[in-house]
């Protein structure tokens, strides 16, 4: 990474440092306990891939797609994973940042100072949220030793063992169906991504694409991630935080916007698929689907509280709360209305993804995709 005065724009390992040392301690289990639900959690990422297969039928008969590692982590492995997610798709921001530090009076002190404060803060932030994350498909980041990827993509999936296991305590549900539950919506993930062999590159170059948009002031940025420091450690009085606008929301030119409702559009999609996929296998696999769904969306919308909820407003998770909601029903409506065959023209190329507008309206979707084909 670029380098001004020897010093980075963000100090990449003390983020690391940080959050590890704030992140709370997982729930209570003995050591036997533990391996237990990490044997389980490998088995049901296992099963998870022929039941999503059936389902979705988006890998055709006799193909198989690029092989992923499963990970179990637990908080620390995460926060590890996603730094290094991070670190390689904020590159050219960061560059450009680093640029313009460069150019300014007084750019050797932001570099001995800013880079270390930034580090801390970041660390902050993902200390609250290594506590919450049940399971991702990594898609981004360069595989390690540590944390090994796909040969071709780095692509891996992550299951972190104790944020399931409290959140499954939490709910008072069934553990093994629940952690079955959880690997059927992360695997649908994975699904989506080695089975769609352009959604990688697409949705990394749609993020690559804003980041280049973005003129920000470097200071305008460590005063949002201050801001969302401050809240979480409850620096701030209630009165005085921003809760209009999220770190997302730092850059308001029209390209950035464009380009923000297609991210929001495949996010949505992605992430509502992986709900409708997990809620219609599970039924045949998870006896207690029912219980979990209802108990769980619950937990989504009252969040853990008002500083959770803050926090989420701040950081754009309750975007993403939307997102499960609207994707979720704009795939439920086409496929009742063209089943999944008709629904899976959606992973032809980028032209076929909704629009952020066909999210909420999937009848256009239809009559935009299928209706003009099929003319």
């Amino acid at each position: 990474m670029t380098r001004i005065g020897g010093a980075e724009m963000v100090d990449w390992n003390l983020a690391v440092a940080t959050a590890i040392r704030l992140v709370r301690p997982g729930p209570d289990v003995t050591r036997e306990e533990a391996r237990a639900v990490v044997a389980e959690l490998r088995r049901h990422a296992k099963a998870s891939e022929e039941h999503v297969r059936d389902f979705t039928r988006m890998i055709p008969d006799g193909h198989e797609p690029e092989d992923t590692p499963v990970l179990v982590v637990d908080r620390p492995g995460w926060v590890k994973a996603n730094v290094a997610g991070f670190r390689a798709l904020l590159k050219p921001l960061i560059d450009k940042m680093e640029e313009r530090r460069a150019g300014t009076a007084g750019g050797a002190v932001l570099g001995a100072v800013g880079g270390k404060v930034t580090g801390v803060e970041l660390g902050m932030l993902l200390s609250f949220l290594a506590s919450r994350v049940l399971g991702q498909y990594e898609t981004f980041a360069p595989p390690t030793r540590e944390l090994p990827g796909a040969p071709g993509s780095g692509g891996r999936l992550l299951l972190v063992a104790p944020n399931i296991v409290h959140v499954e305590r939490e709910l008072d549900v069934a553990p093994h169906d629940f952690r079955l539950w959880v690997s059927l919506h992360e695997e649908t993930h994975r699904t989506q991504f080695t089975a769609v062999p352009w959604l990688r590159d697409h949705l990394k170059g749609e993020i690559q694409a804003f980041l280049a948009e973005t003129d920000v002031d470097p200071m305008t940025v460590l005063e949002r991630l201050r801001e969302a420091a401050q809240t979480l450690a409850g620096g701030r009085p209630e009165g005085e935080r921003d809760e209009g606008r999220s770190l997302v929301e730092i850059v308001q030119s029209p390209e950035q916007r464009e380009i923000l409702g297609r991210l929001t559009a495949v996010m949505s999609l992605l992430e509502g698929h992986a709900d409708y996929v997990m809620d219609g296998v599970g039924p045949q696999v998870v006896p207690s689907v029912a219980e979990i769904r209802e108990k769980f969306q619950q937990r989504r919308a009252r969040g853990a509280s008002r500083l959770d909820l803050a926090l989420r407003k701040l950081l754009g998770l309750d975007a993403k709360l939307r997102q499960y909601r609207d994707g979720e029903r704009f795939v439920r409506a086409v496929a009742e209305e063209v089943g999944m065959d008709g629904f899976n023209r959606v992973w032809t190329s980028p032209n076929t993804l909704p629009t952020k507008a066909e999210i909420t309206r999937p009848a256009d979707w239809i009559a935009r995709v299928h209706r003009r084909a099929d003319s």
